[in-house]
């Protein structure tokens, strides 16, 4: 058993799984997790390291996790301006930063970090075209004209990318280095993910939805007037003030729904814990 799962770490382990369940099934269920939730869960959690600081007298344990809790709010941040991530899952990023130093030790910390990162991308690159392909049997139709319509719109694209993979194989093979021809299938991939992702935004993700229906945060898939306003489509998502005016429309509003993320999180941290039991050496 890995040195990390030790009694001290096994309520906070417990703590974030449990935090994390619900997170998935509140985003699931309304696409989105309450702020009181992922903020409750770094008090919860900062709460415990203290209170176990203090009963053994030694106060790295909660030192640890708010040096974790700042770096995990840096990465939300980065996520979220990035427009990788929605607030909900920034957020819950950053009170997954609180748990996640499990050691005294720095070195280790900063590898539970990078393998959880490493591992939430992978599992949640998986979880989301599983959940992307689910949604293009449910609408075929619908998306097999609009593929053939946004590949129409981005055929230089791939003529592009073609034209590098050809001049790249060439390169590769005269400086005897063929090992690197995965990059050039990457690159080709690439322009098809790209077209099939907006093939199945625009014909899975978007939703015409009653203005009642509307939550703070949800997408626009356009700019609305109302009363004259101008509520633009922003990634930030529909503000308070904004919500109050849509609130009275009595039209029906394009939304635009994004994959809910919430258990990339839940696959990325159970494969974590796996591993630092099975393979405690890697720590």
């Amino acid at each position: 058993m890995s040195q990390l799962i030790i009694i001290e770490n096994l309520f906070l382990i417990v703590l974030a799984l449990v935090w994390i369940i619900v997170a998935v099934l509140q985003d699931l269920r309304k696409r989105e997790v309450d702020n009181i939730w992922n903020f409750s869960l770094i008090a919860f959690a900062l709460a415990y390291r203290f209170a176990v600081s203090v009963w053994a007298g030694n106060y790295w344990f909660i030192l640890n996790g708010l040096i974790g809790f700042a770096i995990f709010f840096g990465l939300g941040n980065l996520f979220y301006y990035s427009r990788l991530f929605a607030g909900g899952d920034a957020k819950l990023l950053m009170a997954l930063g609180a748990i996640l130093p499990l050691s005294y030790d720095w070195i280790i910390n900063l590898k539970v970090f990078g393998y959880f990162i490493l591992l939430f991308l992978i599992t949640g690159s998986i979880y989301a075209l599983i959940y992307a392909i689910g949604l293009v049997f449910k609408n075929w139709k619908d998306f097999k004209k609009e593929f053939l319509k946004q590949w129409k719109n981005y055929q230089k694209m791939f003529l592009i990318s073609l034209i590098f993979v050809v001049v790249w194989i060439n390169v590769i093979y005269f400086m005897s280095q063929m090992r690197f021809i995965l990059i050039g299938f990457v690159v080709l991939l690439f322009p098809v993910l790209f077209v099939f992702s907006k093939a199945v935004e625009e014909t899975c993700m978007i939703k015409s939805v009653p203005s009642n229906k509307v939550t703070l945060g949800d997408w626009l898939y356009e700019d609305i007037f109302i009363d004259r306003k101008k509520i633009k489509s922003n990634w930030q998502g529909i503000s308070k003030s904004e919500l109050k005016l849509i609130k009275k429309y009595k039209k029906k509003i394009l939304i635009k729904y994004g994959i809910p993320f919430t258990p990339a999180f839940l696959f990325g941290f159970v494969v974590l814990l796996y591993l630092m039991w099975r393979f405690g050496w890697m720590f």
